[in-house]
């Protein structure tokens, strides 16, 4: 009976906190409000949450997203380096594929994601069959380091998350 009345928890509680810091101003009334949004965005959601998602090591989540964090902070600084200071023509940008392992649609979403919130990064496409995924680097020396990087730090995380 609960769960067909709010069929994702996590996602209404998720979306009353995102209307309150919108608004910026906690009252009763925002929220209420922030509260009916998130029941009635999660019951209208619902027929296209297929299942699920599995994860197996919840607790692994937090290492992860500290982890993934820490890279944007570096890959920043690393960034305005190379605007700052590499000349356009000594740019070495490459495409790389990345062979996954991932199988779960939400784990790969949560590695493109990952890919492309990291800057000088950006996931571009996925294979046909999902088995690789194409990723642009603005500036790499060695390409195949990359890929490796990409699979060893968030690949492998992900697998023992959502595996």
């Amino acid at each position: 009976m609960l769960r067909k009345l709010v069929p994702h928890p996590l996602l209404a509680v998720t979306l009353a906190c995102v209307w309150l810091a919108l608004v910026n101003k906690i009252t009763l009334g925002n929220i209420i409000l922030g509260g009916f949004l998130g029941l009635v965005i999660a019951l209208m959601t619902a027929p296209y949450w297929p299942g699920k998602p599995r994860v197996r090591h919840p607790f692994r989540v937090v290492g992860f997203v500290f982890l993934v964090l820490w890279d944007i902070v570096v890959a920043n600084v690393q960034i305005a380096l190379i605007i700052l200071f590499k000349p356009t023509d000594k740019l070495k940008s490459a495409w790389i594929t990345v062979p996954l392992e991932l199988t779960s649609p939400e784990a790969i979403t949560v590695l493109a994601g990952t890919i492309t919130m990291t800057p000088g990064t950006v996931s571009a496409t996925l294979s046909s069959c999902g088995g690789a995924i194409l990723v642009h680097a603005l500036h790499t020396d060695d390409p195949i380091a990359v890929r490796d990087d990409i699979k060893s730090r968030y690949e492998k995380r992900l697998l023992e998350i959502f595996s």
